[in-house]
């Protein structure tokens, strides 16, 4: 097995000399073994640094880290726990974000506003959660529901009532995503209730059931939607359509 004196550790593990003697003064690392007075790290301190470093990159508190440590002294398999993080906190789109500058956005949206009507769209667009300011340019979450709202300006439909449905859609979605999460917390979160580092069977299975959920909402929610739209365009527009085919039943043919 390699040894490796602290500086070098430190350079191999992407992190500080300063950093591996606060992990060991915490007890997440084992102390080195000595020759004189040089402390002699191995490999085991390498591995353990690295995932250290990477438990704290993903938001981990030292407190956690530390069960963590210990259930993989155990033989308790970390990875189960660093697998469930990730589904939890992977994006559940496959959408690539954009960017736009300000001038782009004025061009689709800000036609014949003045300035002060195109700083308070802006800021109503940002509080919406569709740009977020960044530097000199804006980040765009999600460029298809920029799209859509650039299809119904277009059409003739006011910039204010676009942004008043997205808002009223976004949290309709919200509520959604709710029931959903409350339906799996009651029936498989609060299985890992009470239990610091749970047992890797239990981790996995939520992280499957996290999995299931993605394709899930959408099987549920789009035939949902499918059919209301009918119900509601036909509602909406039956009465125009009988009317126009009267109307164009009462023409003389050509």
């Amino acid at each position: 097995m390699a040894e490796y004196r602290i500086d070098e550790l430190a350079r191999l593990a992407d992190s500080t000399v300063r950093n591996i003697r606060a992990y060991q003064d915490r007890g997440l690392l084992p102390p080195p073994r000595l020759e004189g007075r040089v402390g002699m790290y191995d490999d085991s301190h390498l591995a353990r640094l690295r995932l250290i470093g990477q438990l704290l990159g993903r938001g981990y508190t030292f407190a956690i880290i530390k069960d963590l440590l210990s259930a993989w002294e155990t033989g308790k398999d970390v990875g189960e726990v660093l697998g469930l993080e990730k589904v939890l906190t992977d994006p559940w789109s496959d959408e690539i974000p954009g960017t736009a500058t300000y001038e782009e956005l004025v061009e689709i949206f800000g036609s014949g506003l003045d300035e002060a009507e195109i700083a308070r769209i802006q800021q109503r667009t940002v509080e919406i959660g569709l740009i977020e300011p960044e530097g000199e340019k804006f980040r765009v979450p999600s460029p298809r529901l920029l799209h859509v709202g650039a299809e119904l300006v277009a059409a003739g439909i006011p910039l204010d009532s676009v942004l008043d449905i997205a808002a009223e859609i976004r949290d309709d979605c919200d509520v959604i995503a709710g029931r959903f999460v409350n339906l799996v917390q009651e029936h498989v979160f609060d299985r890992l209730e009470g239990a610091p580092v749970p047992e890797g069977d239990k981790v996995a299975e939520v992280a499957a059931v996290v999995r299931r959920m993605r394709p899930l909402v959408k099987m549920v929610v789009d035939p949902f939607i499918a059919r209301a739209m009918e119900t509601r365009v036909q509602e909406a527009l039956g009465e125009r359509l009988e009317m126009i085919r009267d109307a164009l039943g009462e023409q003389p043919a050509r």
